[in-house]
């Protein structure tokens, strides 16, 4: 089940291409995924059930950022970067040192067309990589028919079988000019760098045309390179195979607020994101450049050969300062990953501002609504409580206090029930109230400007008995009532307990909701551990020779009955318990659990 700070994210999300980074409890990186629609994607994980290892999964998620691309090849691509880097728990598939692969012309006299994972300064031509290592190779082939280079491994004393069939240029039959190479090599690059248009074309002519003629296979096989083109050679703006570093920072300001983010780029990946957000004091662009002078102090914080900052940046101040290159993109991938960078600042700002407004609406909002509704000055301060037993058993009831809409945890109290006998919900209510509020009057401590009682009029009238009859006190009290299915339904409230109508769909509602599963869950949870240490400690009391000191030994070491059900007679009596005593201590737990 997600907690209050992921369903307020999940409201916020973008629908848009990008990366998403799951974390737990102790902010560690936990899993790393991509998805075409964040907001889809990410809502998928807390919606529904799930099984095995995306169950722990989940389980395990206390938050989640997110960093939006401008495509969805691009968020693969980052995905594999940031897998690499973080080597989160649950990604198992891809954090072993997966390389995808470019495509290379060789730099050579008769050059070819091969696959490769390295990119080296070899003087050779490089493209990709690409996320899709079967769709890399078949769009290779496909060039290989199309505009074929030397698809052999040596020189032949003759030409080979692929030259026969089109899909070698032919260099042991004969010699190829340089001018043909470098003819060819150019329409490969064009096809590779997104020119595709009219091969697409022709192979969905070629497709047609094979299913009309009910040759469904071979329809197959063109509508397949189709898809490997769209694959391999769908443009990107996050890696490219420059390998110069660069560091890319944009901002968006709002509110007064400004939130600025940087991407690094390393070995032609963009390898980490970091956000950071602040008011503002002077023009955003000082605060930037502020805010940059301020990074590359940090001695892990290394310049890059290149800064790239939005055009309203002072940049010959600031690459005098930073003594590196610093530039204003003005068109092409570097102007793209820029403006993603500012993107992905605005995107965090606004959703900065926006959990603020709804943490409002569901706590001082719904604290308005509430006071509106009740006819009651602002309630500041509110304590419920709830009463546990089964059959009478271990009574005890909890008390929980909210402040401005929000649990108050170090005023929770909890209470053994002392002058009550068996259920009697009057009497039980009456004597927590009694307890509590005698020593606030004896501390001198300010009264809550609202109880809530877990229950019906019973409850109600029991405490407002005690305060006004007995402490003199008007303290408005109200009773959390629920439906035939136990939950929620509304209060009860006035000198006749006539329902408040609270809107179901309102934040008023929702808080009293909030409020009664709260001192449900803190009531019950104190009653389980009662309950549990008393059945430990009366199975001991019935044991000939045990008293309070062999007990205390007992409980000190074992902790719980299962252990004591699981320890021998040795064990037992190696705690400076005599031997009988232990047996009988043994035979006593053996025949309750029989």
């Amino acid at each position: 089940m997600s907690n209050e700070l992921i369903e307020n994210k999940l409201k916020l999300l973008p629908s848009l291409p990008g990366c998403y980074i799951m974390k737990n409890k102790n902010n560690d990186i936990i899993y790393i995924g991509k998805a075409k629609n964040l907001k889809n994607r990410v809502r998928s994980y807390f919606r529904g059930g799930h099984e095995g290892k995306t169950k722990r999964l989940v389980e395990d998620i206390v938050d989640y950022e997110t960093i939006v691309t401008g495509s969805d090849k691009e968020a693969l691509l980052l995905e594999v970067t940031l897998i690499q880097k973080h080597q989160p728990k649950y990604n198992i598939r891809l954090k072993r040192g997966t390389s995808y692969p470019y495509l290379k012309i060789t730099n050579e006299r008769n050059p070819k067309l091969v696959i490769t994972s390295e990119v080296e300064k070899d003087g050779a031509n490089y493209f990709g990589p690409y996320p899709d290592v079967w769709a890399a190779s078949e769009t290779k082939q496909l060039i290989q028919k199309i505009y074929p280079l030397r698809k052999c491994n040596g020189y032949q004393k003759r030409a080979c079988l692929y030259y026969h069939i089109g899909q070698c240029i032919g260099p042991c039959d004969h010699e190829i000019p340089v001018e043909e190479y470098d003819e060819q090599i150019k329409r490969i690059k064009s096809f590779l760098n997104g020119n595709v248009s009219d091969i697409k074309k022709d192979l969905k002519q070629k497709m047609q045309e094979a299913a009309e003629e009910m040759n469904y296979e071979r329809a197959a096989e063109f509508r397949d390179q189709v898809s490997y083109i769209e694959r391999t050679v769908e443009k990107q703006s996050i890696i490219s195979n420059n390998y110069t570093s660069r560091d890319f920072f944009n901002y968006y300001m709002d509110k007064g607020w400004i939130s600025i983010q940087v991407f690094f780029v390393r070995q032609a990946t963009l390898i980490k994101r970091e956000a950071t957000m602040f008011p503002v004091i002077d023009t955003p662009e000082e605060e930037l450049i502020g805010f940059i002078l301020q990074y590359y102090e940090d001695i892990n914080n290394q310049k890059p050969k290149e800064v790239y900052v939005p055009q309203t940046v002072d940049t010959e101040l600031l690459q005098e300062t930073l003594e590196t290159q610093v530039i204003v993109p003005k068109r092409g991938r570097k102007k793209e990953l820029l403006d993603l960078t500012g993107k992905n600042s605005e995107i965090s700002l606004k959703q900065k501002f926006r959990l603020i407004e709804m943490k409002e609406q569901k706590t001082t909002g719904a604290i308005e609504q509430l006071s509106e509704v009740m006819g009651l000055p602002y309630i500041k301060q509110i304590e419920s409580f709830d009463h546990s037993n089964i059959q009478g058993t271990n009574p005890v009831s909890a008390m929980v206090s909210f402040k401005d809409g929000m649990p108050d945890k170090n005023n929770y109290r909890k209470y053994k029930i002392r002058t009550v006998v068996g259920s009697n919900e009057f009497a039980t209510t009456q004597e927590v109230i009694r307890r509590r509020y005698s020593r606030l009057l004896k501390e001198k401590k300010p009264m809550p400007d609202l109880i809530l009682m877990d229950g019906g009029k019973v409850q109600v009238n029991a405490a407002k008995d005690v305060l006004e009859n007995e402490f003199g006190l008007s303290i408005p009290v109200a009773g959390m009532v629920k439906d035939k299915k136990h939950r929620t339904a509304g209060l009860i409230f006035g000198n006749e307990l006539e329902p408040v109508v609270l809107d179901p769909r309102s934040q008023a509602f929702h808080l009293v909701q909030r409020i009664q599963e709260e001192v449900h869950r803190f009531a019950i949870t104190f009653h389980r551990n009662v309950r549990g240490k008393n059945s430990f400690t009366s199975k001991l009391d019935d044991v000939e020779g045990v008293g309070p000191k062999t007990r205390t030994k007992v409980l000190r070491h074992f902790k719980s009955m299962k252990r004591l059900k699981e320890a021998d007679v040795e064990e037992i009596a190696a705690l400076g318990i005599p031997v009988k005593v232990a047996e009988r201590i043994k035979d006593t737990v053996q025949q309750n659990n029989n």
